[in-house]
């Protein structure tokens, strides 16, 4: 079945159909890709959360190895900390860095599902206008023929 959209056009129904459900596929695709992206950030915080687990966990057992000496305890402390406090600096800045780039995709596909929205928007707009258009001119020809009609019902005098 064809519908008119005006200058003697008329589109598929069933194409008009498609192209929506197309629009609506596309609406989820980007939702799973933000996901991921929420899940990969997770996978990148839980692999920074463990490698700064196991610099401590080697800084820990190297003082521990020298606590022989006062000396030694002493440079083994120092040099646990530092350790400890490179460690830490080391995963705030995974986890920074892993924040952003979940913010930029997320923010990549959040615009592109804006742009699909608004194309579909306009689209049916387009459409709307054209269905409105049509009707009107409908409304038109019927109008003048319910005119035409009242003139020859009323009797002539």
């Amino acid at each position: 079945m064809k519908l008119p959209i005006g200058g003697r056009v008329a589109i598929d129904r069933r194409r008009l159909l498609e192209l929506v459900d197309q629009m609506r596929v596309a609406m989820p695709a980007e939702l799973r890709e933000a996901q991921e992206i929420v899940s990969q950030r997770d996978e990148v915080l839980a692999k920074a959360r463990e490698e700064s687990q196991l610099l401590l966990a080697r800084a820990q057992q190297e003082v521990e190895e020298r606590l022989g000496e006062e000396e030694l305890v002493k440079a083994a402390q120092t040099r646990g900390d530092e350790m400890l406090q490179r460690a830490e600096e080391e995963a705030e800045s995974l986890l920074k860095e892993a924040e952003e780039r979940v913010r930029t995709r997320l923010g990549q596909a959040e615009t592109v599902a804006a742009q699909q929205m608004d194309e579909a928007d306009r689209y049916a707009l387009e459409m709307l206008k054209k269905l409105e258009s049509q009707l009107s001119a409908f409304l038109g020809s019927v109008r003048a023929g319910v005119e035409s009609m009242e003139s020859k019902a009323q009797p002539c005098p």
